[in-house]
């Protein structure tokens, strides 16, 4: 699931020591919202921000598993505060009642983590047609971050982290077959998608700073990490290789989940950022800054990308009209 870093790009370690989840600020006071949350990495991204005094939403698509989620976070811990509202990601009908829903109890909103995906299913469509890992992993979080934008830009050092994987980097968009339609294939599917997180993250920092928006958009990548995203989508041998065979040496989500909070929370970070593992091909290791691969950083992939997702998904960001 991984390659090595573009030759010659320097990576600048975040901190000077390993940073672990001791590190992470106070968050009393601050609400976020974690995407994926009833396990896996946004099992963990909730739970550590949860024991630094934050308020975490818990979306996801089945909340008798999400309130699951919920009392293994708060188990003996008085106090804790958390609660679960149901959002399903490939389904843009789901995301518009999420961010309704949001909007009723909630007058701002301090951290978005884009951090739920599918990984490498047989091919299927989303409620609205689209190919289901550009659907949920891309589209739905697009949608999601525009709806709220809102509330972020009322929040204290507001940010969205969206999650991304190394493999973006051997990744192309291909806008005449988004939905697979001609040629499918499972892994190159969810390599795109990871591209098209790492394009929307990148552009949408591009607009947040030319509208002078207080939000900070940045990007996260947890290398090679043990979850079910590698055995509930892929079948054949992909689920065999990372599912089995590989699985040993992946981290675990406590530690996969590093770069996602230090990018949620560490005061240091800027926008535009991807952080990820500083180890060995990035597949594990503490938060380091690492390079985006240039296709994730070119102005017309993300003019592209951006029109089309507001086409397809009919979400507007509320920025003034000329950026």
């Amino acid at each position: 699931m991984t390659q090595e870093p573009t030759q010659g790009t320097a990576r600048n370690p975040a901190p000077q020591r390993r940073w672990t989840a001791k590190q992470i600020p106070d968050q009393s006071g601050r609400v976020s919202v974690v995407t994926g949350a009833n396990s896996g990495l946004g099992l963990a991204t909730a739970r550590a921000l949860v024991h630094r005094g934050g308020h975490v939403i818990l979306a996801v698509r089945d909340e008798e598993k999400g309130r699951r989620a919920a009392a293994d976070i708060t188990a003996g811990r008085p106090g804790a505060s958390v609660e679960v509202r149901r959002l399903d990601l490939a389904d843009l009908d789901s995301v518009r009642e999420f961010a309704e829903d949001l909007h009723a109890g909630h007058p701002r909103l301090d951290v978005l983590v884009n951090n739920a995906g599918v990984m490498a299913p047989p091919r299927s469509a989303s409620a609205q047609g689209h190919e289901l890992q550009f659907a949920c992993n891309h589209l739905g979080h697009f949608a999601l971050t525009g709806l709220l934008l809102d509330l972020l830009t009322e929040g204290r050092d507001p940010r969205v982290v969206t999650v991304t994987s190394v493999n973006h980097r051997r990744a192309h968009l291909d806008f005449d077959d988004l939905n697979g339609e001609r040629a499918y294939r499972p892994m190159t599917f969810y390599d795109r998608s990871k591209l098209a997180n790492a394009v929307f993250g990148h552009e949408l920092h591009r607009r947040l700073t030319a509208a002078g928006s207080p939000v900070r958009s940045l990007l996260a990548h947890p290398g090679y990490t043990a979850t079910r995203l590698q055995t509930s989508g892929p079948t054949g041998l992909v689920k065999v290789l990372f599912g089995s065979v590989l699985r040993p040496l992946a981290q675990q989500p406590d530690a996969g989940a590093l770069p996602q909070l230090y990018a949620a929370t560490d005061p240091g970070v800027r926008g535009g950022e991807l952080i990820g593992p500083d180890g060995r091909g990035e597949l594990r290791g503490g938060p380091a800054r690492v390079p985006l691969a240039a296709a994730a950083t070119d102005a017309g992939t993300g003019q592209r990308l951006w029109e089309v997702s507001e086409r397809l998904t009919d979400v507007r960001f509320p920025f003034p009209a000329s950026v």
